[in-house]
Order: C-alpha cells, then sequence, then structure tokens
C-alpha cells in the first residue's frame, strides 16, 4: 500500500505542463456559504472557498462533481458535507478518521478544513484524483490530511475504527466490503440522500448481525430544502 502525507504533491505527474487544467467555463458559479453559515470563522470560510475554486478548476479534466452541480456546488456539495460534518463531529470519533473512496475529498477534506484536531486519512485508488486531493491537501496547508493512494480493502493493517463516505456505494455493498478491514465497535457514517431507510431495509440478515445500521440524523439543504441523512453501521 502507498500511504504518503499530502505535504508536497506533484499536479505534474498526472498533467504535462501543457495540458494542465484550464478555469472553468462555469464562471457563473455560486457561494452563498457564508451566508448560509454565518458563525464559521473568516479563515475557515476562505480555506472552503479556495477548495470550491479548485474542485471546479479541476473537474474539467477529472469530472470530480457533475457538471450540472457546477453552478450550485456551494450548496449540491459544500452545504450539503458541512451541515454533514457537523452532525458527524458531535459524535465521540475517534483521533483518526478514513474518507473511504474519497474522490473529490468532499467529505473529507471539509473534515480537515473543520477540524483540525483530528488526522482525516483520504482513501483513493484513483492516481489522479489522489492528486487532485494531494493538490489541495497542500494548498490548503492541511496538514492534518493524508492521502492514502490504495483499494480501501487493503487498509486492515491500519486497524480502521471509524470512517465516513458520500457517494461510494450503497450501506450494503459498503458495509460488505468493509467488513474485513473494519474492528469490532468500529462506526462507519454514510451520507445518504431520502432513500436512506429503503438502504437500511435492503441490509441481508447477515449483515444485520455483524453491523448495527441507526438513523443518526436527518436535514434539509438551504435553498432547494432536498432531504438528507446521517446513517451510522456499528460493527458489532
Amino acid at each position: 500500500m502507498n500511504s504518503r502525507r499530502s505535504v508536497s504533491p506533484n499536479i505534474g505527474n498526472v498533467f504535462k505542463k501543457e495540458e494542465a487544467p484550464k478555469p472553468t467555463t462555469s464562471t457563473n458559479a455560486l457561494w452563498r456559504i457564508p451566508e448560509w453559515f454565518p458563525k464559521t470563522p473568516a479563515p475557515m470560510l476562505d480555506l472552503l472557498k479556495a477548495y470550491h475554486s479548485e474542485l471546479l478548476k479541476f473537474n474539467m479534466r477529472l469530472n470530480l462533481i457533475s457538471k450540472t452541480t457546477e453552478r450550485d456546488a456551494d450548496e449540491q456539495h459544500f452545504a450539503d458535507c458541512l451541515l454533514a460534518v457537523e452532525i458527524i463531529l458531535r459524535q465521540n470519533l475517534p483521533k483518526k478518521v478514513f474518507d473511504i473512496g474519497s474522490g473529490n475529498g468532499l467529505p473529507g477534506l471539509i473534515f480537515g478544513i473543520l477540524d483540525p484536531s483530528r488526522q482525516y486519512n483520504l482513501v483513493e485508488s484513483d492516481t489522479r484524483k489522489a492528486e487532485f486531493l494531494k493538490h489541495v491537501a497542500a494548498t490548503l496547508k492541511l496538514s492534518n490530511v493524508n492521502v492514502v493512494v490504495a483499494r480501501f480493502e487493503s487498509l486492515r493493517p491500519m486497524g480502521i475504527n471509524c470512517a465516513v463516505s458520500r457517494g461510494f456505494a450503497s450501506i450494503s455493498k459498503t458495509v460488505l466490503a468493509c467488513n474485513k478491514i473494519f474492528e469490532a465497535g468500529g462506526r462507519f457514517y454514510h451520507m445518504k440522500g431520502s432513500g436512506w431507510s429503503s438502504e437500511i431495509a435492503d441490509l441481508p440478515s447477515q449483515l444485520i448481525s455483524v453491523w448495527a445500521p441507526e438513523l443518526v440524523s436527518e436535514y434539509a439543504l438551504p435553498v432547494s430544502q432536498a432531504r438528507r441523512a446521517v446513517v451510522s453501521t456499528q460493527k458489532k
């Protein structure tokens, strides 16, 4: 497994100089986070805005988010993660947390920005996306963010007892795939849409005997009022 702290990533390892991503054409992208989260400290707001800019800039090359959500990425992606992260941080988290299938860094980089007290390990097997994560972590000087370039199945020696994911897989597929790498008592936090209850209902009995699902909290996005939820599964 190749695990390296994100201190000096070289985005040129992935993109040749002449192929460096150009700024996104979505010049009308909105940024309403300061309005929706007025209690967030200014330095954190600056980091969130910088991350938002890098995400849109590299999206043309890496397909980090759907093109249809670029304009409203502040709500569809950032507000969603900020609300969920706030909920999850109220739980009793250990000092080391894994973002499984991190991809575009949501929510792992949001955790890293809002919570300097813990180490966040962003697990991503796609080299190009992993280089993007390293680039953002270094640009934002997030010393508490570590990018792990590996398939999550190879993480067993690291002793995982807390993980998060957003858009990774269904709850059933996630816990089945992570069963061998999780310690007993470990908890997985899943960011889900309004269909979260169906995913829990679809858990087969053999997984229910090993993983205990629980709704942590539901919430709504600030403009669309789309319903979202944080669901946890704890390994027995």
